[in-house]
């Protein structure tokens, strides 16, 4: 089988604010932004990766979600405990510093975890979580 991952969803609250932050803060690039309804739907991604984007979507938007499931997806949202991400980069230390000159909500600075990676987490805007850890091949085997 040849299979990749074309999208991850994650849940915004704020589409401007998820925008800034993937868009400016993240450097990611636009590749959609639909809107129906009041609600909108963006698609963003790394310039140089054109197969895999993350679509950023309005929590209200499934119609399988009862009243009650979306309170209670709106309350874990708050907390930070819905929506995770895990992405890499070749120099932790540079993406840290960028994440905190922009204001961004830091969880855990770089660290070298006891399972072998170094990686550091901030949230988003919503509040989901993302672990950005440093990808072994360039920069994890330097010297600390």
């Amino acid at each position: 089988m040849d299979i990749t991952i074309h999208a991850s969803f994650l849940p915004h609250d704020d589409p401007d604010a998820a925008l800034a932050f993937y868009r400016d803060t993240l450097g990611f690039e636009v590749r959609n932004d639909v809107g129906y309804q009041g609600m909108r739907w963006i698609t963003v991604g790394p310039a140089d990766q054109p197969g895999t984007s993350i679509v950023l979507t309005p929590p209200a938007a499934d119609p399988g979600v009862t009243d009650d499931e979306r309170r209670t997806i709106t309350e874990m949202m708050a907390k930070g405990t819905y929506g995770a991400i895990l992405l890499a980069t070749p120099d932790l230390d540079d993406t840290f510093t960028r994440l905190q000159a922009g204001d961004t909500e830091i969880v855990q600075e770089p660290t070298q975890q006891p399972y072998g990676i170094r990686d550091c987490a901030v949230r988003d805007p919503a509040g989901n979580l993302i672990r950005i850890q440093e990808r072994p091949e360039t920069g994890a085997s330097r010297e600390r």
